[in-house]
């Protein structure tokens, strides 16, 4: 799939919006009325939120906080496809767009043990868990703390 990936701005908030609130992540995390366009908003302010565009429709997007780990390392904190956009490669695409842009080392984020799929994807994209933490967003959810080394 050919897409382009660019600093998102406000003309594609409702199709990140979209993304987020049609997956997992947004089905745990985001169900509560206008949470999931602050969360875009916030990735937004920041400038550290990047869309991917196929065809001038926005796929997909990533939101990631520059020191967000450890107060030193990039951590990719939001990360949604649309849903008839998935399977196409968009989540690696906006994954190696993270690593590139974060011009550091090492990599971090979290998954959910309610999502094994994305879990996987993670490993075969390099990142190994390297710890966990129950309760951390939610009570009886555990995220797997998840960190890949440049090589």
């Amino acid at each position: 799939m050919n897409i382009e990936i660019v600093k998102g701005n406000c003309e594609h908030l409702n199709d990140c919006e979209e993304a987020l609130l049609k997956s997992s992540l947004g089905k745990h995390y985001f169900e509560r009325d206008g949470s999931a366009r602050k969360a875009v908003e916030e990735g937004l302010e920041q400038g550290t939120l990047f869309v991917a565009i196929e065809r001038d429709v926005c796929a997909g997007f990533m939101f990631y906080m520059k020191n967000g780990a450890f107060h030193s390392f990039p951590y990719l904190h939001l990360i949604a496809v649309k849903e008839e956009y998935r399977g196409k490669g968009i989540g690696k695409q906006l994954i190696d767009y993270f690593e590139k842009v974060s011009e550091r080392d090492k990599f971090f984020l979290a998954v959910a043990d309610y999502n094994p799929d994305a879990k996987r994807f993670y490993e075969r994209l390099g990142y190994r868990q390297i710890g966990e933490i129950p309760g951390l967003y939610r009570k009886g959810i555990t995220e797997y703390i998840m960190m890949k080394e440049k090589q």
